[in-house]
């Protein structure tokens, strides 16, 4: 070995060390902030579901395999068994730690290929203190984690295409399996590094061994993934049928591949794209593509980035389900990359003029810092104008403009008050109606909380659908026997053939069932 090549990797292994100092500081910032703004109890709606399933040890879930996200949940699973805290907290925080390390890896990513520290920061500010990203930090959710994942899958491309190592698309393989595991999200990226891998392929720059141990690794990222696909496949005996739930869940499959857009969804996903950048640094971004193209060295890197910033925009535009405002959050990833890009290149031109290099970077942090009072007032100001959510009913102990609107969640127990109330209010044997958005909470509050026992509770929601045991047929009987109660008797949350039969009052919290003549 030379004296010079010596020195190359003394130098690399100095630069890695501070690589990794800064990397802490960043990821332990990050920890801090999803910590604090981390929701401390049971929830609403997916993210009650997800507690409900990790405490159940539920992997699979009763939605499609494209909903069961089994990393998430076996990772919940061992996150459940730390006796520290209570459970439904220690779930959440799943979705703080995977968030803190998303936004450490976007800013190790871009620390790489600037080379410069203060664009990674304003990259990895722009993702950590976007609306979206911080909001699921705070609540059990699935793409935290994905995130996570994804963004270390960047980073070691970034790696291979700067030192030419295979080992580094070796790790590449494995993330994106894991990330598939976790997320159907994974497959968009995997198109692009099978192309990238077969480019490297038929330039002969790697070998086909290489190719086959990128395929075993990528195979055992997927495995949990790939074990319920087997599994069901079996059992079934439905072929297509597995693998139609494996890619689009059990009844979304035109959302999926949905081509039509109404000018009312194009408006809204503009407004979700302006929600989560209300900065002057989101002009950095156009920098950035600029940029991307200015960068003579990793164009091969440039360029996936450039298309992943196209497909998962075109993805999540198109999609149409109530909460895809969540499905932005790659693109709002992928554009928080360009954000630090672009402060590299605007930067570079402050070494121009001047030497305006400090007064830039001041500003472009200070930009990036808005966003925390324009979420501390968007509820008030929301709320001010009557601006519509498009919620079709209240639930009580959540304010829609401040659930919706403010990414944190500290010390919110709106479903555990919720979900007291309720059981304490119903009479004894009673039967409580409920949706999808509300059922975990009382399901969590009787089951792990131990509530009132003797009270029904009857859903229609997926992993725990009993509907069948309690419906139509019967309702006549189940009146004479038990108290009926609802949620909302309102339709879409509640059972039709409730809404056709009786007539229903307010008993606290919840819509206790009756008919003319029996108040």
């Amino acid at each position: 070995m030379t004296k010079l090549q010596i020195n190359d990797i003394a130098q690399e292994n100095q630069s890695e060390i501070s690589h990794g100092r800064e990397y802490a500081a960043v990821l332990l910032a990050g920890l801090i902030l999803y910590f604090i703004s981390c929701a401390p109890g049971l929830l609403w709606q997916d993210s009650g579901m997800f507690q409900y399933r990790v405490v159940h040890n539920e992997i699979q879930g009763n939605l499609g395999l494209a909903l069961a996200h089994p990393l998430y949940h076996l990772l919940g699973i061992l996150v459940k068994a730390v006796p520290v805290g209570e459970v439904f907290f220690r779930i959440n925080l799943i979705s703080a730690v995977a968030g803190a390390l998303a936004v450490a890896n976007l800013f190790l990513l871009v620390r790489i290929w600037t080379g410069m520290f203060i664009p990674a920061l304003i990259g990895a500010m722009s993702l950590a203190l976007s609306h979206t990203h911080w909001l699921h930090c705070c609540i059990a959710e699935v793409y935290t984690l994905y995130l996570a994942i994804f963004l270390a899958e960047l980073v070691v491309l970034l790696k291979y295409c700067k030192t030419q190592r295979v080992g580094y698309l070796y790790w590449l393989g494995l993330l994106n399996g894991l990330s598939i595991a976790n997320h159907m999200w994974g497959s968009i990226p995997l198109v692009c590094y099978v192309v990238f891998v077969m480019v490297l392929l038929a330039k002969k720059k790697i070998s086909g061994g290489n190719v086959a141990m990128v395929f075993l690794l990528w195979s055992i990222g997927f495995g949990p993934y790939g074990w319920l696909i087997i599994q069901n496949m079996i059992q079934s005996g439905d072929v297509a049928g597995t693998i139609s739930s494996a890619l689009f869940g059990n009844s979304w499959q035109s959302n999926v591949l949905n081509t039509q857009l109404t000018a009312k969804v194009i408006k809204e996903n503009f407004m979700f794209i302006g929600m989560n950048f209300p900065t002057p640094n989101v002009l950095l971004g156009f920098v950035g593509i600029f940029a991307l193209f200015r960068i003579r060295s990793e164009r091969a890197f440039g360029n996936v980035v450039l298309g992943l910033l196209i497909l998962f925009f075109l993805f999540a535009f198109r999609y149409t389900v109530p909460d895809r405002y969540a499905f932005f959050l790659p693109f709002y990833a992928m554009v928080s990359i360009f954000i630090g890009l672009g402060s590299w290149r605007l930067l570079r031109w402050g070494e121009v003029l001047s030497g305006k290099r400090k007064i830039l970077a001041g500003l472009m942090i200070i930009f990036a810092l808005t966003t925390i009072p324009v979420y501390a007032v968007l509820p008030g100001a929301a709320r001010k104008m009557k601006v519509s959510l498009g919620t079709a009913r209240q639930i009580p102990y959540r304010d829609e403009y401040d659930w919706f609107l403010q990414p944190w969640k500290t010390g919110y127990h709106g479903p555990r008050q919720f979900a007291v109330e309720a059981l304490e209010v119903v009479e004894e044997n009673g039967l409580i109606y409920a949706d999808g958005t509300t059922v975990y909470a009382l399901l969590g509050a009787q089951q792990i909380q131990g509530l009132r026992p003797d009270v029904t509770i009857v859903p229609g929601h997926g992993t725990v659908n009993n509907l069948d045991g309690y419906g139509e047929e019967r309702i006549d009987e189940l009146f004479r026997e038990h108290k009926i109660y609802v949620v909302s008797p309102v339709a879409g949350y509640c059972p039709e053939f409730l809404l056709e039969k009786f007539e229903f009052e307010s008993v606290g919290v919840v819509w206790q069932a009756v008919r003319d003549g029996e108040r």
